[in-house]
């Protein structure tokens, strides 16, 4: 049977003979899981090790922030001046040279990272050795200086406190001398490279402080025209005694004397005419009673024209507020205080008995140097 040629005039394709072979996969479809895969774990990998990185350098940044530091070159701390004005990257620079930090480079970011760096003050510094970054920037962040003192007894004269001052070797500038009895005496803290005339400044605001205080709680009555007039009663009154207790006595004495018109007759007066408050290193020669000085209370009448000394708080208190007492004289008793007495005639009964005291001690003392000279001593 003949075939019906087709409408193209081309043979027919013969139908594909099917077989049970299964058909090929596609080469370059089995290639693009295996890369995207492998892509992926490379991805994953970096990644984990950045992050191992990362956790690397914020321990490492930990260790160095709050880890020990150097040990101190000598000793068990370093000083450490930091000028006023100091610029960070020269902060950074003296701590590096003076062996606090090892390296100015991370003081100065961890400065700025912690935001300390504005903060800096200067200042004396002693860092205690292998100090850590993080406990020598809080230092000086809270500006946590080294403290010197200057201690001013009560009873110096002004001269006196200059020398003071003058000898403080952490101080700077000069001073020159202020009134007597313009200073507090009491126990000052300075700093390095402060000057002289600022802490006398700040003494002197401070005698200011307490006398407006005490002069304001003053007793009615008293025997002053003016706060200096009482700040004069109270150098006497310092320097006449150092036993605390015995302070409002004195005074109630000097008071009473000042009311009815006597003489206050107070050694220390003499002294101060002679040499400015500065020790005789000898008792008071007859001839210098009798010296005519502005400040010889034995001669004139009333109050010096100044203080003697810088009186303290004890002593301020004191005068403007004394003992009730009509005593009108004291005199030393042998055991560093005074006997006191109202009358004329008791006084010299205690004077004799001082007097006995000083013969019996200069008796004593002459037995100790005969026995220290005696051949069975040799």
């Amino acid at each position: 049977m003949s075939r019906k040629p087709s409408p193209t005039g081309r043979a027919p394709r013969p139908a594909p003979k099917k077989t049970g072979a299964p058909r090929k996969a596609n080469p370059r479809r089995r290639e693009t899981a295996p890369v995207g895969r492998r892509i992926a774990a490379m991805g994953t990998g970096l990644l984990t090790m950045l992050g191992l990185a990362a956790v690397l350098v914020v321990l490492g940044a930990v260790w160095i922030y709050q880890g020990p530091g150097p040990a101190a070159r000598s000793g068990d701390q370093t000083t450490v001046v930091l000028r006023r004005g100091a610029s960070l990257p020269e902060i950074a620079s003296s701590l590096e040279q003076a062996g606090v930090i090892r390296s100015s480079s991370l003081f100065l970011t961890a400065a700025q990272t912690t935001g300390a760096a504005r903060r800096l003050k200067a200042g004396e510094y002693e860092f205690a050795s292998r100090a850590s970054l993080r406990q020598v920037l809080a230092k000086i962040r809270d500006g946590k200086i080294v403290r010197h003192q200057v201690t001013i007894a009560e009873g110096l004269t002004s001269d006196m406190v200059v020398d003071i001052l003058m000898r403080a070797p952490e101080l700077t500038g000069t001073v020159p001398t202020p009134p007597e009895g313009s200073i507090l005496p009491e126990t000052y803290q300075v700093q390095r490279g402060e000057d002289r005339a600022a802490v006398l400044q700040r003494m002197m605001d401070a005698r200011d402080e307490v006398l407006d205080r005490l002069w304001a709680q003053r007793q009615p009555g008293l025997p002053f025209a003016t706060k200096e007039e009482a700040v004069t009663m109270a150098s006497i009154v310092e320097k006449e005694t150092a036993l605390a207790r015995e302070r409002p006595h004195v005074a109630a004495v000097f008071i009473n004397r000042l009311r009815q018109g006597v003489r206050l007759g107070s050694d220390p007066t003499i002294i101060y005419g002679l040499t400015r408050g500065r020790p005789l290193g000898r008792g008071i020669l007859q001839s210098e009673l009798q010296r005519q000085t502005p400040y010889n209370t034995y001669l004139i009448e009333g109050l010096p024209p100044t203080p003697i000394a810088n009186p303290g708080k004890a002593a301020l208190a004191a005068v403007l507020n004394p003992m009730k007492s009509n005593d009108l004289y004291f005199v030393a008793d042998g055991t560093g205080g005074h006997v006191f007495a109202s009358t004329y005639e008791a006084h010299e009964r205690n004077v004799a008995k001082w007097r006995q005291v000083e013969r019996s001690k200069a008796a004593a003392q002459a037995g100790v140097a005969g026995a220290a000279k005696s051949p069975s001593n040799l």
